[in-house]
């Protein structure tokens, strides 16, 4: 009987063992739930409307073609809104001739938010417009308005900064924001002359071989070119896959999870020749694009108003706005 006792009582403290180690481990997932849902960093909000009113004061300025007082007033105007965002604002003004033998005036603007951190991101996109309308049957010498290739990239970094210096609570990391010039004044495919090598992404040629800072890093990048067109889609570019692969899935993955993923779609496209592949071969940062892509013709990567008179105000969308700088701004603060 002490025997049958004694079995009894060592069977009866293997179960509580038991199930207050399943308590344990249940409440050890339970823990970690709740810290990988505290670890998530609630971002101040985008606002679409503050981001449109940027892209629309650019366009207003007229084609921002370099050379060109319209260029120069715009430069003038996205320097001084940077600094009205408490900015810390270097200017890398330089020269470089385009494929047609023209002496190009550039320049970049760079801006940074607490430019003390080691810890830090960039963020990036070009403000120049292209000087020709290449792929459009009227007039297709004149420049274009750029609205979303160019104005739009700008437009919602800008809202970003606004943002970063109006907020409470500011990210752990520092972020700074490079606005490319040069970027659209690339040799067209039927210039008529032999083709040449690098004639696209000035701006992020120089900047990635004359950093604002020398030994400048970055953990990564994120080039946001044609980023405002209505109804736009996001596909994994190819370029961005090879060299930072780990970036775009955490990009794409911020995107779909706080409520947009009709704009990132997990689509591979095929590789391009955009700023961020020069930072990436030249500058050593890993960064991604995020750039439309015409899933429905592929064969007109961009859309039926790239490099056409029809990039003007009536393609924007302030929904696409909001997906793409609430999505930064989300990476941002969750870094």
């Amino acid at each position: 009987m002490k025997n049958n006792l004694y079995m009894l009582a060592l069977l009866l403290c293997g179960f509580l063992f038991m199930n207050g180690c399943d308590s344990a481990e249940k409440g050890s997932a339970q823990l970690s739930k709740v810290e990988e849902e505290k670890a998530t960093v609630q971002a101040p909000a985008f606002n679409a409307d503050t981001a449109y009113a940027l892209v629309a004061k650019q366009v207003a300025f007229g084609p921002r073609v370099p050379n060109t007082a319209a260029h120069y007033a715009t430069g003038e105007w996205i320097v001084a809104k940077l600094k009205e965002y408490g900015a810390e604002v270097k200017e890398q003004k330089f020269q470089m001739e385009a494929y047609n033998g023209t002496t190009l005036n550039l320049r970049n603007v760079i801006a940074s938010f607490n430019p003390g951190a080691a810890n830090r991101v960039l963020l990036a996109a070009h403000w120049d417009t292209r000087p020709l309308a290449d792929k459009d049957e009227n007039e297709p010498n004149k420049p274009i308005a750029g609205a979303n290739d160019g104005a739009s990239g700008v437009g919602v970094l800008l809202e970003i900064a606004r943002t970063l210096h109006t907020a409470q609570q500011k990210p752990d990391i520092g972020v700074d924001m490079i606005f490319f010039d040069g970027e659209d004044y690339g040799q067209p495919d039927n210039s008529g002359m032999p083709y040449k090598d690098n004639t696209w992404c000035l701006g992020s040629q120089y900047w990635s071989k004359n950093k604002h800072v020398p030994n400048y890093r970055a953990n990564f990048g994120v080039l946001v070119d044609m980023v405002g067109a209505e109804n736009a889609r996001f596909a994994r570019e190819g370029h961005s896959m090879q060299f930072a692969r780990q970036i775009v899935n955490k990009v794409w993955k911020a995107g779909n999870n706080i409520g947009y993923s009709d704009y990132f779609k997990y689509v591979n496209a095929p590789a391009i020749i955009d700023d961020h592949y020069y930072v990436n071969k030249f500058g050593n940062i890993r960064m991604i694009d995020i750039i439309e892509y015409n899933m429905n013709n592929p064969d007109d990567y961009f859309g039926p108003y790239h490099h056409r008179h029809t990039d003007n105000m009536d393609v924007i969308s302030k929904n696409t706005l909001k997906a793409v700088g609430q999505t930064l701004l989300h990476v941002v603060y969750n870094e």
